[in-house]
């Protein structure tokens, strides 16, 4: 797996990772007016940019995965597209959103806010917070538990657990089940006055991801109108609202670090290369197929972040603790590979 042709994955990041810190410091420079605080912007630049892909491991197993069913076509097209919807949508576009919706004001002022008044415009996305980690913990937690709630799954890696979430996938809707009382269950640990915004936002990420897996099929089954489809539009609209879900989290911390939203995409941006490279790497040389739990251990690592994501609504949680969990399930379940393949060839 680890051979150097790995790296021909990650020369255009490289690249990137480049200019992107150089428009990082030219940034600093044109803020301060200081050396010293160029360099700063340099070094958040690239903190952000490592915090983006140690969340986002977990998003490149599962695009992976989901891409192997995908024909050439829509496979080229999320390389592609995607990666523009990621870094121009989530990283700048959503963000400006939530302060036009919040503050009741329009994009080019929203702009003109997160340009010469970054405290306030930091201020309003930290006021929708509740909201967009009510989202994407429903959102999230149905997609965990969308794969482990599945009669048809064959393979478990946590054993005991997943065997269990297994035999329930006989009995439809389970795990809508399951994210309305988990939704219910923090409600209820909410102040009353905030309980109706937290429910409407986490069952409107609940229905959003029904309403995506509806229109996915429906669209696959339009364009398999006399052809096979192995995954179309309806698939990469899947794909990018998940992109989306796991964007909320790094979106949302990075304001943490720096209160620049051009700061925020350079650095995100940064990291949403490496992510989709590693996607591409997954796909081409067959890591999912060779490494018998990595799947596993990235919806473990996606049950792990919705649940933080609600915790989240209650009492702030470190970035750090999200990502060093979320890689711990995937390094754990890569050796749990690894063991297991070396029991295979003895």
């Amino acid at each position: 797996m680890w051979r150097p042709d790995v790296l021909k994955y990650f020369y255009w990041p490289f690249a990137v990772t480049v200019l992107a810190l150089a428009g990082a410091f030219a940034l600093g420079l044109q803020y301060s007016a200081t050396l010293s605080g160029a360099f700063g912007f340099l070094l958040i630049g690239g903190i952000l940019a490592v915090l983006e892909i140690s969340l986002s491991f977990d998003n490149a197993i599962v695009n992976a995965n989901k891409l192997e069913t995908m024909d050439e076509k829509w496979r080229k097209r999320f390389l592609t597209w995607g990666i523009l919807i990621a870094v121009f949508g989530m990283r700048i576009i959503f963000p400006l959103l939530i302060v036009v919706v919040a503050a009741g004001i329009g994009p080019i002022e929203a702009v003109r806010l997160a340009a010469t008044k970054p405290a306030e415009y930091a201020e309003i996305i930290h006021g929708a917070h509740l909201e967009i980690a009510a989202f994407g913990g429903a959102f999230l937690m149905m997609v965990a538990l969308s794969y482990f709630v599945d009669a048809e799954k064959e393979v478990d890696w946590i054993a005991g657990v997943e065997r269990g979430l297994r035999r329930f996938g006989a009995v439809k809707g389970t795990e809508i089940v399951l994210v309305l009382l988990v939704m219910m269950g923090f409600s209820t640990a909410l102040p009353e006055a905030v309980q109706d915004e937290f429910l409407f936002a986490a069952i409107f990420g609940l229905a959003t991801f029904l309403g995506v897996e509806l229109l996915g099929a429906y669209l696959d089954k339009r364009e398999a109108v006399g052809a096979v489809a192995k995954g179309g539009l309806g698939a990469f609209l899947y794909l990018e609202v998940l992109d989306a879900s796991f964007s909320f989290d790094g979106v949302i911390g990075a304001f943490a670090l720096t209160q620049n939203l051009f700061l925020i995409a350079i650095g995100l941006g940064i990291g949403a290369m490496y992510v989709r490279a590693m996607t591409l790497m997954l796909v081409e040389r067959g890591t999912l197929t060779e490494f018998r739990y990595l799947e596993h251990g990235a919806f473990w690592s996606i049950l792990v972040l919705s649940v933080i994501m609600f915790v989240q609504t209650l009492t702030p949680i470190p970035e750090l603790v999200t990502g060093l969990l979320g890689a711990g399930f995937i390094a754990l379940a890569f050796l749990s590979s690894v063991r297991y393949n070396r029991r295979v060839k003895a």
